[in-house]
């Protein structure tokens, strides 16, 4: 209900409400770190140094379970990209890390002073009067950390998409001042499938922190890996500096890894598994989205060459005007060349069309189409679309009239090529890829609905494609 219409309107009070919780977690801690200040010596290193090589494996269990201390953190910057890098800097140093370390001092020193509370120090910490306010407090800040999961599973998918990972779902975005609002209904529906099934098969967050420690540590380790061929292949530094830079990081990272490691047999497989399962789909689409191009790309013909040959041709004309959509603006779209192949007739008025997004809101009506004549016969149009317009081809048309084209919808046919996979294990991928590649092709969004054609005047042509 709330994630289709967009979390805008909703955005203006999580600022507020997440300092607030800071705000009320850093005041717990202190009001237990006044009574018992000696909780600050966990601040020496040399305790927990010592603790490791006195407890041996006890201490390495121990830091599997520590380590989730830090989860929720990283949700901070999980929108670096979209704040930016200097206010994630100041909430980080000015707010969220002071009060996290003084609630967990906080909790140590409740821990110390009444040994019974360790069962869930968090909540003792607070007045048994303010408890339920505490409760409903801390279940808004969870709802508002969860857009930041929610939202990165929307955004990270657009990229994925962009980059030709994975089929070209639907996306629908809800700001017109924000191009990262968006909302995947596909994505938004695997996501409460997920949360069901892991809530019921795990039922306590207790269970699931097994899960979840891998999740974060192993993310450490991937990102540790990006760090360092930023630092080598983007800032130009020598290999041996960038892993001497990075090598205390990794040391630390690594040891948190093997601890949660031991996790696997308690849930720890949820992570690997799922991360296993994107990899292979990513690595399948995009392998097998490269034999297509190849095959089509071995069997293309320039728009450049044909439309002189065409001129000369005897094929017969048909009244009227056909728009045929392609991705390719240089090559003759495969469903003009199908409809020649099998009909043997071309219309008097041929217009090739390519539909762009731009990265704004919505695009002038001076600034919408891109009209290139090839010839008395043949046109090539360049429809520009805005991030929050309706590609409406059939309406974008009729106003291409003030450019000089002569357009008239009812007279008009959309041609559209529809290629039917067909899957063989002596071509490119083992069998069971090609199977799934054409799975994840059934997902892609319909061009008619996507560029709202009329029905009635829309032609698929098709060709059956071995992968």
């Amino acid at each position: 209900m709330v994630q289709s219409r967009g979390t805008g309107p909703l955005a203006r009070w999580f600022g507020p409400i997440t300092a607030i919780w800071f705000l009320v977690m850093g005041a717990e801690g202190i009001a237990q770190i006044v009574g018992n200040p000696s909780i600050l010596w966990a601040i020496d290193p040399r305790f927990s140094m010592s603790f490791m090589v006195e407890h041996g494996k006890v201490a390495f269990v121990v830091l599997g379970a520590v380590f989730l201390a830090v989860r929720g953190a990283e949700a901070l910057y999980a929108d670096l990209g979209h704040f930016g890098r200097k206010p994630i800097q100041i909430a980080w140093f000015a707010l969220v890390f002071p009060a996290l370390v003084l609630n967990y001092l906080g909790q140590g020193a409740l821990v110390l002073q009444t040994p019974s509370a360790v069962s869930d120090p968090f909540f003792l910490m607070v007045p048994s009067w303010t408890l339920p306010g505490f409760v409903v407090l801390a279940t808004v800040a969870t709802v508002i950390a969860s857009q930041a999961v929610i939202t990165g599973a929307f955004s990270m998918t657009r990229q994925a998409i962009q980059l030709g990972l994975l089929p070209r779902l639907v996306i629908r975005h809800t700001s017109t001042t924000e191009t990262g609002q968006i909302y995947l209904p596909v994505i938004n529906a695997l996501l409460l499938i997920g949360v069901v099934i892991l809530v019921l098969e795990f039922e306590t967050s207790t269970a699931l922190a097994s899960a979840y420690g891998i999740a974060v540590s192993g993310t450490m380790i991937i990102t540790t890996a990006l760090a360092y061929l930023m630092l080598h292949r983007v800032w130009g530094l020598p290999k041996a500096f960038a892993m001497g830079v990075l090598a205390p990081i990794l040391l630390i990272e690594a040891a948190f890894l093997a601890a949660n490691l031991a996790k696997v047999p308690d849930g720890g497989y949820v992570p690997l598994l799922l991360g296993a399962t994107l990899v292979i789909m990513m690595w399948t689409w995009e392998r097998g989205t490269q034999q297509l191009f190849e095959q089509s790309r071995k069997t293309s013909v320039p728009l450049a060459d044909f439309v002189p040959r065409i001129e000369k041709s005897s094929a017969l004309r048909a009244p009227g005007a056909a728009v045929f959509l392609t991705s390719d603006v240089s090559a003759t779209p495969p469903a003009l060349l199908h409809n020649l192949k099998h009909n043997h007739v071309l219309h008097e008025h041929i217009i090739v069309l390519t539909v762009e997004t731009r990265d704004v809101p919505r695009v002038p009506g001076n600034e919408r189409a891109v009209i290139e004549r090839l010839s008395d016969r043949f046109e090539r149009i360049t429809l520009r679309f805005g991030f929050m317009e309706t590609p409406n081809i059939n309406r974008a048309l009729g106003q291409c009239r003030k450019q000089g084209l002569q357009f008239e919808g009812m007279k008009t046919s959309f041609f559209l090529g529809r290629r039917k996979l067909v899957a063989k294990a002596e071509i490119g991928m083992p069998i069971w890829q090609d199977h799934l590649y054409i799975f994840m092709s059934h997902l892609v969004t319909d061009p008619s609905d996507l560029y709202h054609l009329p029905r009635d005047r829309v032609v698929e042509l098709g060709s059956q494609v071995a992968v």
